[in-house]
């Protein structure tokens, strides 16, 4: 089912894939250079639903008015405040997330928005080959359980540079900043898509 939502920064659009007796919601935004067809987005979209967590796959104002470059922050940030509405509405807890791009801005806006917790695909730490120029900040500062899945090449942050906090992550072997697996690796693609879907399955079982 898609759904149309009006928000401050323009028209965004919910796909819905839905438990048949939901006891939560989880909200999955695109990052900056893709949409919701991206890998991690859909598996965890198929296999969600039948552990009780209704998915929606959250398409920002940009990407539905046919837009090539992402805007600022502030803007993502106001889509995913326009959207909030349509998901609270449910009276589930909600927890957001997104890959890329999106999971900043889930990190961003989750204690003001009331975020059961946060779920951060490919949260970028750095520009690549930038480790200066660090967001952990974000990260730390959800406020909420924080649950990470980066791929151990990603070069916008491997799993080793990530800071301590207050938050749990999961490595997906060989992957890069898009879950991708080369064929030299010692696991294939499924098995790298498995690892994502059953720890966002452990864990969103140990929120609701």
């Amino acid at each position: 089912m898609i759904e149309i939502v009006e928000t401050d920064a323009g028209t965004a659009r919910i796909t819905w894939h839905r438990a048949t007796e939901p006891r939560a919601v989880l909200a999955l935004s695109h990052g900056a250079g893709g949409g919701i067809e991206a890998r991690d987005l859909r598996a965890i979209a198929g296999v969600l639903p039948g552990h009780g967590v209704s998915v929606a796959l959250v398409e920002q104002p940009w990407r539905v008015a046919g837009k090539k470059v992402a805007p600022a922050p502030k803007t993502l940030d106001t889509g995913w405040r326009g959207i909030w509405p349509a998901l609270a509405g449910m009276e589930l807890p909600v927890i957001s997330g997104g890959r890329s791009a999106g999971a900043r801005v889930a990190c961003r806006t989750a204690r003001e928005l009331g975020a059961r917790a946060v779920l951060a695909l490919s949260f970028p730490l750095h520009p690549p080959g930038r480790p200066e120029k660090s967001r952990a900040d974000e990260l730390l500062g959800t406020g909420v359980p924080t649950l990470v899945v980066q791929g151990g090449n990603d070069p916008f942050g491997g799993p080793a540079e990530f800071p301590e906090g207050d938050f749990r992550i999961i490595e997906v072997p060989y992957g890069d900043h898009g879950f991708a697996i080369p064929k030299r690796a010692g696991i294939g693609q499924e098995r790298a898509l498995e690892v994502i879907t059953d720890g966002v399955v452990e864990w969103t079982a140990s929120l609701v």
